[in-house]
């Protein structure tokens, strides 16, 4: 289990890939790691939470307090926990807020609090992918450390077809697997 006591922090974002990330959860925790999901509320239009909860063994978070009891979600501690933070899919709109740091979500929060190394996997239409407000917002990204899982072509939910579909799970595990097996050898 080549991620065994990793844990991992996977924010999910409102993208028609987010049924990928339910996949992604799926080998992350087969691969032995602790996932802790967080879900912006337009994610939660396209998986529900609890497909996550289910796979994750543990609630999804989305709201800065949970109800109806009011317990609050950390983003502190979320961010002191993870050995590694991951959104992937990263719409358009999540990656203006990274860049920018404009933290109106428990994702954003989560994200300004990691002490890890965090791991970005846009999933936009070629068009998005392409304008120069979400390259420069990339290029950011990439300037304050992050890792950037660069989109692949094919088929885009659009029907048109370019860069911009969210990388496959196997392969996003295989570079968090890498990113580990570096840092252990370092």
């Amino acid at each position: 289990m080549p991620l065994k006591g990793k844990k991992i922090v996977l924010c999910v974002t409102g993208s028609i890939a987010a049924y990928k990330a339910v996949y992604l959860l799926r080998s992350l925790v087969k691969s032995g790691a602790e996932v802790q999901v967080l879900m912006t509320e337009s994610a939660k239009e396209f998986v529900a939470p609890l497909s996550f909860a289910s796979l994750s063994g543990k609630s999804v978070l989305s709201e800065f307090f949970s109800k109806p009891g009011g317990e609050w979600n950390s983003h502190v501690d979320l961010g002191v926990w993870a050995d590694l933070f991951l959104v992937a899919p990263a719409t358009a709109t999540t990656i203006g807020k990274m860049a920018n740091g404009l933290c109106d979500n428990l994702v954003i929060t989560t994200y300004l609090s990691a002490r890890c190394p965090v791991m970005v996997a846009p999933a936009m239409d070629l068009d998005m992918f392409k304008h120069p407000a979400m390259q420069e917002n990339l290029r950011k990204l990439k300037s304050f450390g992050n890792i950037v899982i660069e989109p692949a072509s094919g088929e885009l939910a659009s029907g048109m077809s370019g860069k911009g579909r969210m990388e496959e799970p196997e392969v996003i595990v295989a570079k968090i697997v890498e990113l580990f097996s570096e840092k252990k050898n370092s």
